[in-house]
């Protein structure tokens, strides 16, 4: 047996266990089920409305602002089905299979309207899509760097062959994910490496996401997405109409900051195509105002997330 094959024998044995010695730890909330498989919910703050989080596409990210939002109002987390402690759902990941689960949670846990509903990226759509089903039950929404169909729809050829770049990217990743190399990674602090915007963090803000991206399921789940990301795009376009429901929506400056990661990204094209979807992003509502995170790359949550708390309060002013 090379060196290699005892390194990848090493680190896959350090993932069971360190896997199971994390299954072992207390819930940081509870798990509810959805019909024959589980969703976990996370409820903190307390008092009326209530901040419903949906996550980006791939991300668990709302913990690190949980209880920072929880200061303001109730605030209720939850983990897309196949992220975090969430069990995968044997559902296509469309955007109305995650509204109806996110729906049938809310309702089980008896977790009552109204609701500020904040949508990360890809979980934009799937805020926009409960606010069009349950109108009665949504009273503002803020979008982080939100998507829109029309322009997702139409989006250019290197940027789809960019879509499948990364799908092959979350392949390789189940595997790395399996075979603890994901796992090492963080151990040695890679993701600090790569973002170094997550150092303003405590390690109990960061586990959750952590812990997440060390499962084959996570990188599953997004790869899932990713593939009916087109059919999400579609079912979205009947969510255009809102009257005046307060929205607000946050636009990063870039998709990607510059560096030596994204060298081979097509960041011009990228971010083209987002100030098309933020034009119409504004047309949602005839009360949708658009805050500039201008030291922001798409990921808002971790390089300016005091905005997201000014969104909300934006919002709760307006109703209060």
């Amino acid at each position: 047996m090379n060196i290699q094959t005892l390194l990848l024998v090493a680190t896959t044995i350090y993932q069971i266990l360190e896997s199971w010695v994390e299954n072992q730890k207390p819930l940081p909330g509870k798990r509810i089920d959805v019909g024959g498989y589980y969703l976990h919910y996370y409820i903190a703050g307390n008092a009326s409305p209530t901040i419903v989080i949906d996550h980006s596409l791939g991300g668990v990210e709302g913990y690190l602002l949980v209880e920072e939002l929880a200061k303001l109002t109730k605030v209720c987390i939850y983990d897309r089905a196949g992220y975090g402690w969430s069990a995968q759902s044997p559902y296509p990941r469309t955007s109305e299979q995650i509204v109806k689960e996110l729906d049938t949670l809310l309702t089980q846990a008896r977790i009552t309207p109204p609701y500020i509903l904040v949508g990360d990226s890809f979980g934009s759509y799937n805020v926009r899509l409960y606010a069009h089903q349950f109108p009665e039950k949504v009273i503002g929404m803020v979008l982080t760097d939100g998507l829109h169909e029309t322009a997702m729809l139409k989006m250019p050829i290197q940027l789809k062959a960019l879509k499948y770049f990364f799908i092959s990217g979350f392949v390789m990743s189940i595997l790395g994910a399996l075979l603890g190399i994901i796992r090492l990674l963080k151990t040695i602090g890679i993701f600090e490496l790569i973002k170094p915007e997550l150092r303003q963090f405590s390690p109990d803000q960061l586990y959750p996401i952590k812990r997440s991206f060390c499962r084959p399921q996570h990188w599953i789940t997004m790869i899932r997405e990713m593939l009916n990301l087109d059919i999400s795009s579609e079912q979205l376009k009947k969510a255009n109409q809102f009257g005046s429901l307060p929205i607000v929506s946050i636009k990063a400056k870039h998709f990607f900051n510059p560096s030596i990661w994204t060298s081979v990204i097509p960041l011009q094209a990228t971010n083209r195509l987002r100030e098309k979807m933020h034009d119409n992003l504004l047309t949602l509502s005839s009360d949708c105002i658009q805050l500039e995170a201008n030291q922001s790359s798409h990921f808002i949550w971790t390089d300016q997330p005091h905005l997201i708390l000014t969104a909300v309060k934006m919002i709760l002013e307006k109703l209060s």
